[in-house]
């Protein structure tokens, strides 16, 4: 018996030794660079539960496949776009991330409502005369999504090339009849990281949570809606959600062609090492009095950098006056965090607003600790009483940020993500007025001091979603 437990207490040791050496290999070797408590969280987990925590580990432990870049701002050459409208900071920080440059645009429309969005939409689809790519999370079997199959349905008539990348856990509730509709015709769907062919890849937690349609790489739809009733029309008698997305005419659609295309050939799961960067060349556009200046921001594990999450931080140190944050869900990081809580102590003017109650109700337990800490240190925030889905941020009333991502950790840590920068001074006062109209019908929040059970419970829900 001495023996049987002693061989047993053996083995036990091996698989927690063996676990602990993959999970060094897999994020330090291969520089997986992980917030201080989801490391600890993982090497608990892989000492106390081995048999589970290794097999988990595995399954969702990827999170960055490109290797950080050896490049030095100081290093950079000067930004040649000195019209563009953007901070010389912002610029060079973004060039120094390995980002596309910014373009001068024909025109950047942006829509609030959902059936001005949805005939945006429609119309950029029914646009294409040689080729049209769509990528969304969310495909609905609704009446949204039905139209567009439809509008689809209509390229392909018209001799349309058509290519369909959608998200594998977004689409779980997306009627197989209608992708198989859409393959009949010969449009080409493609699942990204479908969860039963990769899981070997540690890939299954990492999700494409880009929106975007381009037509002919000319014409760019794209923004924070998924396809689906509740983000258009409303859906189970509830009105749409509120949320923002743009067409933008121009070299920007280029851009986002050449994401789309990069994320096409990695939806397998077998992703290539070596970096593409995005590029697009400058269009010929004529100077105008307010030109749309507008710049892709992709962000997620085919980036070396959090790219949009060093935006924001270093937005945080360099704003002068205001900072106005729009987002569903506000769960960030301790840095992001503690930048915010500085920016407003040093006087600037942070305005957040997110939905009273959110459609994940562990997200709305596990923001509560950081909007006390921001009410604390002096931001104003205010809460919406429908459901609100817009993510946005303008810095200063000079550059905006609208786009897919929202203020949480899976979304700055671990999903594919897309956000346009936008320097024309239309766009960026289009969406201040567009906060101010919000901001009208939202209500301030009161920070409470919540008792002890509540606060562990915050915590821990806080803790568990950086990982989920």
């Amino acid at each position: 018996m001495t023996r049987l437990a002693l061989l047993s207490g053996l083995g036990h040791s091996i698989v927690v030794i063996a676990s602990l050496l993959v999970y060094l290999v897999a994020t330090r070797i291969g520089q997986q660079r992980r917030h201080p408590s989801a490391a600890l969280a993982w090497v608990v987990a892989l000492i106390a539960f081995p048999y589970g925590a290794l097999p988990l580990f595995l399954l969702l432990g990827s999170r960055k496949f490109s290797r950080p870049l050896q490049r030095h701002a100081a290093s950079l050459p000067l930004p040649a776009l000195s019209d563009q409208g953007a901070p010389e900071w912002v610029t060079r920080l973004l060039r120094a991330l390995d980002l596309p440059e910014a373009m001068r645009n024909a025109s950047a429309v942006f829509q609030s409502s959902g059936p001005e969005s949805l005939a945006a939409l429609i119309a950029t689809m029914d646009s294409a005369r040689q080729q049209l790519v769509l990528s969304t999370y969310v495909l609905g079997g609704d009446a949204t999504g039905q139209q567009v199959a439809q509008a689809l349905h209509r390229c392909v008539a018209r001799g349309v090339r058509v290519r369909v990348l959608i998200d594998a856990v977004g689409s779980l509730k997306t009627p197989r009849t209608l992708l198989q509709d859409l393959r009949s015709v010969g449009i080409v769907v493609r699942h990204f990281m479908p969860l039963l062919h990769n899981p070997l890849y540690g890939r299954s937690n990492l999700r494409n949570h880009r929106k975007l349609v381009v037509a002919d790489g000319q014409r760019l739809w794209s923004g924070g809606r998924n396809l689906a009733d509740e983000y258009f029309v409303g859906k189970a008698g509830q009105p749409a959600w509120v949320d923002l997305s743009f067409v933008v005419e121009g070299p920007l659609a280029a851009q986002a062609l050449a994401q789309f295309d990069a994320d096409w050939r990695a939806a397998p799961g077998s992703i290539r090492r070596r970096r593409r960067r995005l590029v697009a060349s400058p269009a010929a556009l004529p100077p105008g009095p307010d030109q749309a200046w507008a710049q892709w921001i992709p962000s997620g594990p085919d980036h070396a950098d959090d790219t949009v999450h060093a935006l924001l931080l270093s937005a945080a140190f360099q704003a002068r006056e205001s900072i106005i944050a729009v987002t569903p869900y506000f769960v960030p990081d301790d840095a992001l965090l503690a930048a915010w809580s500085l920016a407003c102590r040093r006087g600037v003017r942070l305005r957040l607003l997110l939905p009273r109650r959110s459609n994940h109700r562990l997200a709305d337990w596990a923001r509560e600790r950081a909007l006390r800490q921001l009410a604390q240190a002096g931001a104003e925030i205010h809460l919406l009483p429908t459901m609100l889905h817009a993510k946005c941020v303008v810095v200063d009333g000079e550059w905006a940020l609208c786009g897919s991502l929202n203020l949480d950790a899976r979304s700055l840590f671990l999903n594919y993500e897309a956000m346009t920068a936008f320097y024309g001074q239309s766009q960026v006062r289009w969406l201040q007025d567009w906060h101010a109209a919000q901001l009208a019908l939202a209500q301030p929040y009161v920070s409470r001091q919540p008792s002890w059970p509540r606060d562990i419970f915050e915590g821990m829900v806080r803790t568990v979603g950086f990982q989920l």
